[in-house]
């Protein structure tokens, strides 16, 4: 299997999380995992098979056949990480505010009151 097809996988299961269960964790640890996938999508997508690192030499420099790998995407799947990690703590902060409100994870139980 190639990476993309890892990662649509990947975003399936998170997927699958975030629209079936009812508990509030769960759906916050399924959007956890549909970042994961995105982040995994965009490095297979910088990535090319047998390439350097883009640091330009003397020696990279006269050579024609040289492949190099996009760091563009890998940088800004780094912006990414830490904006996913600050979203999934105040998701869960949240979560742990509704459940002293309501003493339930549950969203069909929340929906009723």
């Amino acid at each position: 299997m190639t990476p993309i097809n890892i990662s649509l996988l990947v975003f399936m299961i998170g997927l699958y999380g975030v629209i079936v269960k009812n508990n509030m964790i769960k759906k916050v640890i399924g959007l956890a995992i549909l970042n994961s996938s995105v982040v995994l999508l965009f490095v297979a997508i910088g990535y090319r098979d047998g390439g350097m690192a883009p640091i330009i030499d003397n020696q990279t420099a006269n050579s024609i056949d040289t492949v190099l790998v996009n760091p563009v995407p890998q940088a800004l799947m780094l912006t990414a990480i830490v904006v996913s990690i600050s979203l999934t703590a105040l998701a869960l902060a949240m979560v742990v505010k509704i459940y002293a409100k309501y003493k339930t994870l549950d969203i069909q139980r929340i929906n009723r009151e």
